[in-house]
């Protein structure tokens, strides 16, 4: 996951009759259920783009699948690629290596395709080579992890990490207030600080509180891991006696928080986590646990990212918009799960 490098957040959504027949539910842009006013897209056109086209073969190439995000990413490409008649799906084998997966991309580029979908390892460092792809009338879809310039990509795709901390503060603020708990201590579980993403995630939380009056308390920072949500989440525990809320960043790593918590015995706070995992999310529809929401950041953008490939490749627009052109620019928005619309969201939640 990364840092969007959109100012104006937009929400934006794309059911499955806009981009065409067997797409996933992707890219939910809000807390009513997900086909709220599909009836009405189907109406206005969306089968002509579900229909059988051109033949159009795309590329994908994804880092290695060493977290159960990015593991959902390939799985959920994959999966919408296999809904379309007249798509050949070629994906590489994910790497971290840089290196690597730049002689990946090019051995898809020689072998022959139409566009290509890359979630890049590192988006600076595969700069040059997509920005070649693009000079070779190949449109390349940019997943999540930015490249440099635009001039790299036809389109990118990916999730709002402002957005995210936004609402986890938002959804914190408002249950702190229907308590009556005038000053909370709200604890955060960030991802790592180094990045980018994880600084976007931080702030929005931080304003939004800000806005309501609150503040951050105790914070630490993890690895997106388990191993490490778990040790962190401790340490944060061991030196706070109270707790009035927690936001964790990342469900992936919010498996070993939530180890750290039932280990401490801890349960006179609520949690929020964050991206919107199976997991987390059959916890919050059980409402046994100090888990009571999640803010999507959703892999399921990969499937949006396959059928806006194929709509390129037959060079037609999305189903429903004025325009003719696929969009420059997509960021999905970070939806809140809770108890009570969490069976609108089962469809998107993936594997940690």
């Amino acid at each position: 996951m990364s840092q969007s490098p959109f100012l104006a957040r937009r929400r934006f959504l794309l059911g499955a009759s806009a981009l065409g027949a067997g797409a996933l539910v992707v890219g939910c842009t809000s807390n009513e259920p997900a086909n709220a006013g599909n009836e009405q897209q189907v109406a206005a056109g969306g089968a002509d783009n579900a229909q059988p086209g051109k033949e159009v073969t795309i590329g994908f190439s994804a880092p290695a699948a060493d977290h159960g995000w990015i593991a959902a990413i390939t799985k959920n490409a994959k999966a919408q690629a296999d809904a379309f008649k007249d798509v050949t799906f070629n994906a590489t084998e994910g790497t971290n290596d840089v290196n690597q997966q730049i002689a990946q991309v090019e051995s898809l580029v020689n072998d022959g395709l139409d566009v290509l979908v890359i979630l890049p390892f590192d988006g600076k460092a595969l700069t040059a080579t997509a920005q070649e792809i693009m000079d070779k009338d190949i449109p390349v879809i940019n997943l999540d992890r930015v490249f440099d310039t635009p001039l790299a990509y036809r389109t990118w795709i990916g999730g709002d990490n402002y957005r995210m901390g936004v609402n986890a503060g938002n959804y914190i603020a408002d249950q702190m207030k229907s308590k009556g708990v005038s000053s909370p201590i709200i604890g955060e579980v960030a991802g790592i600080d180094s990045l980018p993403l994880t600084q976007e995630r931080s702030k929005g939380f931080k304003d939004a509180l800000a806005k309501a009056g609150f503040k951050v308390g105790p914070r630490v920072a993890a690895e997106f891991t388990a191993e490490s949500g778990e040790k962190q989440t401790a340490n944060l525990l061991q030196g706070a006696s109270k707790l009035d809320a927690l936001w964790n960043h990342d469900d992936d790593q919010g498996i070993g928080v939530m180890a750290a918590i039932d280990s401490a015995g801890r349960s006179e706070f609520i949690m929020v986590g964050g991206a919107g995992s199976r997991d987390m999310m059959d916890r919050i529809k059980a409402d046994n646990t100090v888990i009571k929401a999640t803010v999507l950041y959703s892999p399921s953008m990969a499937s949006t990212a396959v059928s806006l490939a194929r709509l390129l490749g037959q060079n037609k627009g999305v189903a429903d918009f004025a325009e003719h052109e696929i969009p420059a620019f997509i960021t999905t928005y970070s939806a809140v799960v809770t108890k009570q619309n969490v069976d609108s969201y089962l469809d998107v939640g993936f594997d940690s």
